[in-house]
């Protein structure tokens, strides 16, 4: 498939609707639904996620601690993150707390994960847009088109480090995809000092290439000035919300461990609280339309899709990270992280960057983060320590948490005197994301569609909005509306529409 269907109907009454399914380049499945206004501008527009995972559900009746085997299936991108966070909902179930060789092993292995789904990311999903153009012609924007533009060379180096940072994955996790790694209070193995240095090697030549990664944003992007018009327009990829991120003691970002530092739109701290607090903050809103559920600060409440301080919605993901906090505990990310703030200085932004596009930016960043994390873990003494493993207690109530690649996620199982789940809650990056990238499409379309000037590559455009949150619908898909969505349209011969029959 070389790109979304759209549909282009011939008269002008049908042509107030725009569908483009499937949307292209993301995990998992969706469409947009745009509908113009007599004067053929955008009137409203919808992100629709129209797949169901369901994995809430069906995790229930299971022994609780399977479920950190069970939930990486949720996805083959991310699954390094669910185990994690499944890992550590179950460190809170049994109440066993890792011994500190355990933890560094975890942050390991999750800082290899980052290294290669920001890899994919950028490369793979998101670099079309800007190294070929958005207005490419469909068959062109994918890898290999990036591929061809940018040469085999480095091409190669772009394989090989994802492949590095998957074999740091299989190593420590047992596979490079699903890992079986963790256990209540502890990693089930240790790692020998031969694997210890084979991954410090890998670690520096990973460093080098985050940093050539940086320079090809600044030399590809920041130095386009139509791409920067494009990118800092406040009509086409802004919103003003709330953000939240996990934050150490001083309030850097930290992708494994930490607090829920939630700030305004000015950037001032509204609230900071322990995740197994989440219930007392996080609220989740459901539409008939859609799988996924929308997250909404419960101190705002659920106000509708807007942005503003008045709106509940809120933003993780990387951007997201960044106003969240005081940027990172790793030199070469703080650097960059400063030249990023002096930037938007430059444009008289002193707080939080509300600019969607600048995801990209604050993927890269984190990208060097995790090279270098992997790097001073591998070159710590105790990261190949026997002592990682507590014992379990008697089984509970959990809640585990971190910073996933697309956002904060929170896994929270209760189980019962024998072990068994009685109870699942996921929330997921994409889900925290889901009311902004529905917000993010909407203004995107508006700002771009005008007086019936609709093109693919303008629809290509509409579809940057998302892919800047680089979302996950497996993962976030869990929710069924009240009933199951059906939709049937009656045509006459000449195509037009002569009735419209829906349930929602």
């Amino acid at each position: 498939m070389t790109g979304p269907i759209i549909s282009e109907p011939t008269h002008k009454a049908e042509s107030k609707r725009i569908t483009i399914d499937p949307i292209t380049r993301l995990e998992g499945h969706g469409k947009i639904e745009i509908f113009l206004d007599d004067e053929g501008n955008v009137a409203n527009a919808y992100w629709q996620v129209p797949e169901l995972r369901g994995f809430e559900k069906f995790c229930i009746g299971r022994s609780v601690d399977e479920l950190n085997k069970i939930t990486p299936r949720l996805c083959g991108v991310c699954p390094g993150a669910h185990h994690l966070a499944s890992t550590k909902a179950l460190d809170g179930v049994f109440k066993a707390e890792p011994p500190p060789a355990a933890k560094k092993l975890r942050e390991l292995f999750y800082a290899a994960h980052y290294v290669h789904s920001h890899i994919a990311h950028f490369y793979a999903l998101a670099a079309a847009d800007f190294v070929l153009g958005p207005m490419a012609p469909a068959e062109k924007r994918n890898i290999l088109g990036v591929v061809d533009a940018v040469g085999v060379n480095i091409g190669a180096e772009v394989i090989k480090h994802r492949s590095w940072a998957q074999k740091t994955q299989e190593m420590m996790g047992g596979k490079a995809t699903h890992p079986v790694c963790g256990i209540p209070g502890g990693m089930s193995k240790p790692i020998t000092e031969e694997q210890r240095a084979q991954v410090e090697t890998w670690a520096k030549s990973t460093v080098d290439f985050a940093k050539f990664t940086a320079q090809l944003l600044t030399d590809v992007v920041l130095k386009n000035e139509d791409y920067l018009a494009l990118i800092t327009n406040p009509g086409i990829y802004y919103n003003e919300t709330y953000y939240m991120g996990l934050v150490d003691k001083d309030n850097k970002i930290n992708f494994y461990d930490g607090e829920c530092r939630v700030v305004d739109q000015k950037g001032k701290e509204m609230w900071k609280f322990h995740p197994s607090k989440y219930l007392d903050y996080i609220g989740e809103h459901v539409e008939p339309w859609s799988y996924e559920k929308f997250c909404f600060m419960k101190k705002v409440g659920w106000n509708g899709f807007t942005d503003g301080p008045q709106s509940g919605i809120y933003r993780c993901a990387p951007l997201a990270r960044i106003n969240a906090s005081t940027g990172f505990t790793t030199p070469l990310a703080q650097d960059y992280y400063l030249q990023m703030k002096d930037f938007f200085k430059g444009l008289g932004i002193e707080g939080p960057i509300h600019h969607t596009m600048v995801m990209h930016w604050a993927r890269v960043i984190e990208l060097v983060h995790a090279a270098e994390l992997m790097l001073q873990l591998s070159q710590d003494p105790e990261i190949t320590s026997k002592d990682i493993q507590t014992p379990p207690g008697e089984p509970g109530e959990g809640v585990g948490c971190l910073e996933a690649p697309r956002g904060t996620l929170i896994h929270h199982y209760v189980a019962d005197e024998n072990g068994i789940t009685t109870d699942v809650n996921l929330v997921v990056g994409t889900t925290n994301n889901n009311a902004p990238i529905n917000l993010s499409v909407r203004q995107a379309a508006k700002g771009l569609i005008k007086n019936w000037q609709i093109s693919p590559g303008i629809l290509n455009e509409v579809e940057m909005a998302y892919r800047a949150y680089d979302p996950c619908n497996s993962c976030a898909t869990h929710t069924l509306p009240g009933h199951m969505p059906l939709r049937a349209i009656v045509r006459y011969a000449d195509g037009s529409i002569y009735q419209d029959i829906k349930n929602f």
